[in-house]
């Protein structure tokens, strides 16, 4: 027969130690997950959060590197209003951007449209596409520029062979240096793209396709009806990470045409990094580094609202 010691014994603690051994439980949990995210937080604070934290105030100074920096408050930005290089750089940027976002996603999803068929070799093809992207910039200007050569390049021969005798000047020209570009790099970035549409397309239900087929449509209606509702979540993303590279479009611009002829191709990205590193005003650079920076985010938001407001 148990005695009253024994049950005492048995009996579950309900006192001030069960409450502690909570607490050390938490605080242990706390600390392996903190474990986990410290090096990763370590590492967004020192390479992103604080120099971005630094930018804004250095927006705000006429510092360069060889000397000590002056606050001059709101000066850089007023001298950005009446620099008639920053509004060229900031046009000839929302130019690129309004070409070459529409154009590359129509490129993109009619690749991942034809190559999510069952098509002998469309891994190969499916390799070829992204090859591209992961090429060398300089690779890539060197090809082009032949390509695109005024006097004997293959793309004006082809012209001149179906009849057009003046064809364009392409990187030559201030007019044509542009949409050059915007060519280069929707064949550059198209199949990173495409891989991302394709894998959207192997989320949409067959059954849907399936009855639509029974119903009548033909292959546009289920584009239109079927496709491209089920991929809305994947175009909203290819969307906005297709609008956030081509506001920041730099290295291509630089190995192509270094902004020319003249200002055509000069865009926001290659202004600042022409004020900061090679007139040392980077000061002065900070400030068209917010602009830039306010753009993205409010374009970003803009693309978020409608997307939320057609999800509603």
């Amino acid at each position: 027969m148990a005695t009253i010691a024994d049950t005492r014994k048995r009996a579950p603690k309900t006192g001030p130690d069960r409450p502690r051994s909570r607490s050390r439980l938490t605080l242990r949990s706390t600390l392996i997950g903190w474990s986990f995210i410290l090096p990763n937080f370590v590492g967004f604070a020192a390479l992103t959060l604080v120099p971005v934290v630094t930018l804004f105030y250095m927006s705000m100074t006429n510092w360069n590197v060889f000397g000590s920096s002056a606050f001059v408050g709101i000066a850089n930005f007023q001298r950005l209003l009446g620099d008639g290089s920053f509004r060229i750089a900031l046009f000839n940027t929302l130019y690129y951007a309004a070409l070459h976002i529409p154009l590359t996603m129509i490129v993109a999803l009619g690749l991942a449209l034809l190559l999510n068929n069952k098509l002998r070799g469309v891994a190969f093809f499916r390799t070829a596409a992204f090859f591209p992207y992961i090429t060398s910039i300089v690779a890539i200007a060197v090809v082009w520029n032949l390509l695109f050569s005024p006097e004997y390049g293959p793309i004006n021969e082809i012209l001149r062979f179906f009849g057009l005798q003046n064809p364009p000047g392409w990187l030559t020209s201030s007019e044509w240096a542009m949409p050059a570009v915007v060519i280069i790099s929707t064949w550059r970035d198209m199949g990173y793209y495409m891989i991302l549409f394709l894998a959207g397309l192997q989320t949409v239900p067959r059954e849907l396709h399936e009855a639509a087929r029974v119903d009548g449509a033909n292959v546009w209606q289920r584009f239109v009806n079927v496709t491209l509702p089920c991929l809305r979540p994947t175009t909203f993303f290819v969307t906005v990470m297709l609008t956030i590279n081509s506001f920041k479009i730099f290295d291509l611009i630089l190995v192509m045409t270094q902004g020319g002829p003249g200002q055509s191709t000069l865009v926001l990205s290659q202004f600042i990094y022409q004020k900061g590193f090679q007139e040392n005003q980077f000061g002065y650079a900070s400030a068209a580094s917010i602009v830039l920076f306010l753009l993205c985010i409010v374009v970003t938001l803009v693309q978020f609202f409608i997307n939320k407001k057609r999800d509603a």
